[in-house]
């Protein structure tokens, strides 16, 4: 495919599929716990974002973006959790209409105890969400919360990538959500996880999505920072890449050929092979998209100062846009032509859109 940017090799990118303990986790926790719909979680939604509500994210924008959520203020100004993730489901949500998944990773005190990964579910048309948290089970009937940053997911066909930042991609089933409730009036305990004398915890979260497997880098070196989907072309691909700060060389994204049912296309031996991969045009890369031809790539700049989205057509020159402050992984909804992302810092935090 003609891109504006150079090629590199693919091979640093190679990855073996593995993880049928976790899957097998998976199962032995849905014994015990009852398997509900993304309907059924919208509907015991128990927070609810505000649209267009004014926000501090935009800076010194001209423009601002097209359509956007802010979080309820606990989540907004929150410094134990940041937003990182996006992607979205366009026929997930409400009446057929989409829905999105933002990831969040605990940023805890250092004497506090790991609290992992949290999704929060996300449906457009009325703007409810709620947070589960995300764990690894094992075939004894063990779980845990996952310590990863979890800097970018993809949401495709019932399945969530999520980045592993060393290891490659995490894999999730967004229709093996299960119900911390099951068969009691209660949740569980805030300050634990895992089975605790017969009772199942997962730190006061209604809600849970065991992890089923993984997608590991066969050799060391490449780094997985942001997720997320291309599906505009004749196959679906999966897309992740690396975040570079400092004096190490820009970073690289990569892509991945998907099935029909959603998995990576793998070889007899489970591996899978990048399709292409190329450098990026910048350090700091939050995110990456692919669409049409075209590449889009969000950049940040701390806590204060505007991000850029950075547009690389096909042919052409690469056009830098002003962006919101603290931007992160990327994701669009073809249908209504828009580019998603989330920021992250605390009191600045939105899920927005800007026109493709």
């Amino acid at each position: 495919m003609a891109t504006g940017m150079k090629s590199v090799k693919t091979a640093p990118f190679t990855l073996r599929k593995g993880g049928q303990e976790f899957l097998e986790g998976a199962e032995r926790l849905a014994q015990s716990l009852q398997r509900v719909s993304l309907d059924q979680v919208f509907a015991e939604a128990n927070r609810k974002a505000v649209r267009r509500k004014p926000s501090r994210a935009w800076g010194a924008m001209g423009e601002k973006p097209v359509d956007w959520f802010v979080f309820e203020e606990g989540d907004d100004t929150t410094e134990k959790w940041y937003p990182q993730g996006v992607s979205c489901a366009p026929g997930a949500g409400t009446d057929g209409g989409p829905a999105f998944a933002v990831s969040w990773y605990w940023k805890p005190e250092p004497q506090q105890t790991e609290r992992g990964v949290r999704v929060s579910l996300l449906d457009a048309a009325t703007a409810v969400y709620r947070h589960a948290l995300l764990v690894a089970a094992l075939p004894d009937g063990s779980f845990g919360p996952i310590d990863i940053h979890a800097g970018g997911i993809a949401w495709h066909k019932g399945l969530l990538y999520v980045a592993d930042t060393f290891r490659g991609l995490r894999v999730f089933d967004m229709d093996r959500v299960l119900d911390m409730r099951t068969g009691r009036d209660h949740v569980g305990d805030e300050d634990k996880i895992g089975w605790v004398d017969g009772e199942p915890h997962a730190y006061n979260y209604r809600y849970v999505i065991p992890q089923i497997g993984h997608w590991r880098v066969a050799e060391q070196g490449a780094r997985f920072s942001f997720a997320a989907v291309d599906g505009s072309g004749d196959r679906d691909l999966l897309i992740s890449g690396e975040y570079v700060s400092g004096d190490s060389p820009r970073g690289r994204v990569a892509r991945w050929a998907l099935g029909e049912d959603g998995h990576l296309i793998a070889d007899d031996t489970g591996t899978a092979t990048a399709v292409d991969a190329y450098r990026l045009p910048d350090k700091k890369i939050q995110g990456a998209l692919s669409h049409r031809g075209r590449w889009y790539f969000s950049r940040s700049a701390g806590s204060r100062s505007n991000g850029t989205l950075i547009v690389v057509p096909e042919n052409g020159p690469h056009v830098r846009r002003r962006y919101p402050i603290g931007p992160e992984d990327l994701t669009c909804l073809p249908e209504e032509g828009t580019l998603w992302s989330v920021t992250e810092y605390p009191g600045r935090r939105t899920l927005f859109a800007v026109r493709l």
